[in-house]
């Protein structure tokens, strides 16, 4: 498989000879405000710009959107991606979210979905503590993760905006992936802490799964997000597994 980071959450992903579009932020640098109640709000996103040429981020076989936070599925995306290919989300409402937006081939994440002989398994996450769901859930929403299989690959594991909790733990004991994408920029609300991975979280993912090849992604790109990829080699180094951990990047490509 090969793996490339362009941007944020922005993934393209060649699996099993299929090109799949993982939640594309395709604006142009500084296109939207930075996010009230977060750290660095004076900042706005995407704070860094693109360095991949668009006509590649388009010329690809299925977009998967893991929800529909402006930050993964962005007014440019909705505008620039062919209204034919096929788009999986997670449920019901982001479905017609999408559809709404003159795209003709929508498909639902499932336990059984696949696209062309790869197989894509749905998983959950929680976008925040407890608290941080209690007190603002319906703001920060549903998300999902996906798992990615096919007898040529690696199981592969993309576990989408979450915090380590159940629902990454359940995941990695159903599905013993070998390669796990996680988004990990450590994005805050203030007096909510973390909405995503941080430091902590990927090193539990490491415990949970001490052989697989983890690659970080989600970072460096939205004005929230405080923990660098600098910080994030520096940690994983001090605690053992930087043999375990890639840190791609905005345009590298990983081969696995």
């Amino acid at each position: 498989m090969k793996i490339q980071q362009i941007r944020n959450a922005t993934l393209k992903v060649e699996y099993a000879g299929k090109t799949f579009l993982i939640d594309p932020m395709l604006a142009e640098q500084g296109a939207y405000p930075g996010l009230e109640g977060t750290p660095n709000s004076d900042r706005r996103n995407p704070t860094v710009g693109l360095n991949v040429a668009m006509n590649d981020l388009l010329e690809v076989d299925a977009v998967i959107v893991t929800h529909t936070h402006f930050d993964h599925w962005d007014d440019a995306a909705r505008q620039l991606l062919p209204k034919q290919l096929p788009v999986f989300v997670q449920h019901d409402a982001d479905a017609q979210l999408v559809a709404s937006s003159g795209f003709s081939d929508v498909r639902l994440l499932s336990q059984n979905s696949e696209f062309e002989g790869v197989k894509l398994v749905k998983t959950s996450g929680q976008h925040g503590s407890d608290q941080a769901i209690a007190a603002i859930g319906q703001l920060l929403g549903e998300v999902s993760g996906v798992v990615f299989q096919h007898p040529a690959e690696k199981p592969l594991y993309l576990a989408g905006d979450t915090l380590f909790n159940d629902h990454v733990r359940q995941a990695l004991e159903a599905h013993r992936p070998e390669v796990i994408i996680l988004n990990c920029g450590d994005a805050q609300l203030i007096g909510l802490g973390s909405i995503v991975m941080n430091a902590q979280d990927v090193l539990a993912v490491h415990r949970a799964a001490p052989h697989a090849t983890l690659i970080a992604t989600h970072m460096e790109a939205v004005n929230h997000a405080v923990l660098s990829r600098a910080d994030l080699r520096a940690f994983a180094a001090e605690q053992g597994f930087a043999a375990q951990l890639l840190v791609p990047d905005d345009g590298q490509t990983l081969t696995l």
